[in-house]
């Protein structure tokens, strides 16, 4: 197996910038680099030069658990509340 330096660099690593917050999902290596984990990111500006950090680590064996529960909470989100609004603002 290839080596991993570990020194909590990151594997691989994706920006998403939403208004006033910018999300970032990193991957890393844990200690033995035998095994990767995703650590989720909120940072949010709260004046020039003043972040506020929010961090989720997400570990393999909750990959799936978590996947699924976010995915039911978006569709949830765009199949029936959503739904709802527009349907409350036509009439």
């Amino acid at each position: 197996m290839e080596q991993v330096d570990t020194n909590r660099k990151n594997l691989f690593s994706r920006k998403i910038r939403a208004g006033k917050r910018t999300y970032f999902f990193d991957v890393k290596a844990t200690k033995s680099s035998k095994d990767y984990y995703i650590v989720v990111t909120e940072s949010r500006r709260l004046g020039n030069e003043k972040f506020e950090k929010h961090k989720l680590f997400l570990y393999k064996e909750d990959f799936q658990k978590f996947i699924e529960a976010l995915t039911e909470t978006v569709y949830h989100i765009e199949q029936d509340l959503l739904v709802r609004v527009e349907k409350t603002v036509e009439v």
